[in-house]
């Protein structure tokens, strides 16, 4: 025998489990089946009851149809079923504490007021729908009013005096008005009109013309490296003396 089945069998076997014990846990599992079924019934049971209920929506002329304050998981089955109707629901609300759903026409979509007083715990009747637009046409005056406010003209300050008058004894009235005049750049520089010395080449003219130059210098390097050759086909090499170094 190896040494784990020696140690297995020193072990003391668990308790054996009674009838008492037996029927509780078979009574607990009955519980908690009985607690499923009865989840699933009630699911299934809202379900049936949105489905109706959103029927019925779509066929009249209501343009908006309210949940009561419901978990997660009702809510989700108000999205489900809007959504194959065709129709459009949000939801409003803290979670866990008072978020409901609410169930829209496409034709019918909230407005920006009403989706702002939702969410700020408001609600959304005809009253509530009547203070939103005072309070966008208040807001839409204010704009108008700080438009006009920024176009308007800037008045022209005019000094008091005029500083000349107390130097007119020195420089007069007019001084500098004959300086005063406006610049303009020559038209003609030297005996070339400016007009001519502009550089009228495209970019692709312009490089083509940096690299033809590129090309002669090489090629010019290359003609004063290579040694002569006489007509007799000899190579004429020069020595430079010994007095070409000196000056």
């Amino acid at each position: 025998m190896d040494l784990l089945g020696s140690i297995l069998n020193s072990m003391d076997k668990p308790p054996a489990i009674n009838e008492k014990d037996k029927e509780a846990i078979r009574r607990q599992k009955e519980q908690a089946e009985k607690m499923k079924l009865k989840e699933k019934q009630e699911l299934n049971r809202f379900r049936k009851y949105t489905e109706e209920r959103i029927s019925r929506f779509s066929k009249d002329d209501r343009k908006f149809i309210e949940f009561q304050i419901l978990d997660k998981l009702y809510r989700t089955i108000i999205h489900d079923v809007a959504e194959i109707g065709g129709l459009v629901a949000m939801s409003f609300g803290q979670e866990g504490i008072d978020r409901y759903t609410v169930v829209y026409k496409k034709d019918h979509p909230p407005t920006e007021d009403e989706i702002h007083a939702r969410r700020n715990g408001e609600g959304w009747n005809d009253e509530i729908a009547k203070e939103y637009a005072e309070r966008r046409q208040q807001m839409r005056i204010i704009e108008i009013n700080a438009k006009k406010e920024d176009k308007e003209p800037i008045k022209e300050i005019v000094p008091v005096s005029n500083y000349k008058d107390k130097y007119a004894h020195l420089i007069g009235q007019d001084a500098a008005l004959q300086a005063a005049r406006k610049t303009e750049s020559n038209k003609v520089y030297g005996f070339v009109p400016s007009e001519n010395k502009k550089d009228c080449r495209s970019i692709e003219q312009t490089m083509a013309d940096i690299q033809a130059k590129k090309r002669l210098k090489t090629q010019h390097q290359k003609s004063n490296i290579s040694q002569p050759i006489n007509n007799d086909g000899i190579i004429n090499i020069i020595v430079p003396s010994k007095t070409d170094g000196k000056k």
